[in-house]
């Protein structure tokens, strides 16, 4: 069947921009465009709306161009933060998509950005900073910090870990053993001691004569006999 040429009206993504003479089936002009107000009928009359229709897309173009070269210079200052959930080892949980940026940049920003300006080669899976191609223009390119943080970060020893390369658990208790084994080998303390050292030093006793092994009568007797 014979295509129909019409002039858009409106820019058409994949079709063409406004005042554009274009060729589509009928139906699609029929059952879409022309409903839509997307395009007209190429003929006699509406050839005369073309002029006017390339001075309204020359002032539009002109409009967002300069509206994309300022809105790079703003976003290029700025930095998107994203959270997300990791495990206990810090690998997120999914990753970060296009969409997702752009939801964040108007949630953040008030930015309204169509998520197919926001070039990404392969979603984010990794935490920290990412510099993140923005194609806000045929022209203009802009380059938007994306810093992904965890909603559930890494215990405090997991930290020392990866900062001093030790585990501090293992230290202190490398460290209950060792003062153990101090303990261990000290001799223990007399009962007392404490209370030893506190008093007064004391003179030694001087020694109890020895009792004779003579029973106390044997030697009465024996003196009552040499009185005699």
């Amino acid at each position: 069947m014979p295509k129909t040429e019409v002039i858009l009206i409106q820019n058409i993504v994949g079709l063409g921009g406004e005042s554009d003479l274009v060729k589509v089936a009928p139906g699609y002009a029929r059952n879409y465009l022309y409903p839509q107000g997307l395009a007209v009928p190429l003929t006699s009359a509406n050839k005369r709306r073309i002029e006017a229709l390339k001075r309204r897309r020359g002032e539009r173009e002109a409009h967002e161009l300069n509206t994309m070269t300022e809105l790079s210079k703003s976003i290029s200052k700025l930095i998107a933060v994203l959270q997300v959930k990791t495990g206990d080892d810090g690998k997120m949980f999914g990753a970060v998509t296009a969409g997702m940026i752009a939801d964040q940049l108007k949630t953040q920003f008030d930015i309204a950005l169509d998520k197919k300006k926001i070039h990404l080669e392969q979603p984010i899976k990794v935490l920290g900073e990412h510099d993140i191609e923005l194609r806000l223009h045929s022209d203009v390119r802009a380059t938007l910090k994306v810093r992904v943080e965890s909603t559930t970060p890494l215990a405090a020893h997991d930290d020392a870990r990866s900062t001093h390369g030790q585990d501090p658990a293992r230290t202190e208790s490398r460290g209950h053993k060792r003062a153990d084994r101090l303990r261990e080998e000290q001799p223990p303390a007399e009962a007392g001691a404490g209370e030893k050292s506190q008093r007064p030093d004391r003179k030694p006793r001087a020694p109890r004569p020895e009792r004779s092994e003579k029973p106390a009568k044997a030697e009465k007797a024996e003196q009552a006999g040499k009185a005699e």
